[in-house]
């Protein structure tokens, strides 16, 4: 799971504007903030730059999954 969706929102950038920058469409875009489809590791890296995050920032730590089931 990743937090696409919520570091987009804290940074005031659109997902329109992410998928220009990234240079994918706004359906994939979409289904990375939704976690309907996780973004491939280079995918990801690309993201957290365009973001100026730490990649780590954009994912969920797996015990916290492990942990809600």
């Amino acid at each position: 799971m990743n937090r696409i969706k919520e570091v987009l929102e804290v940074k005031g950038i659109s997902q329109t504007e992410l998928a220009n920058k990234l240079g994918k469409t706004f359906n994939m875009v979409n289904l990375y903030a939704t976690n309907k489809v996780q973004p491939p590791i280079p995918v990801l890296y690309q993201i957290a730059d365009i973001l100026d995050v730490d990649v780590r920032e954009l994912l969920v730590s797996n015990k916290q999954i492990t942990n809600s089931k």
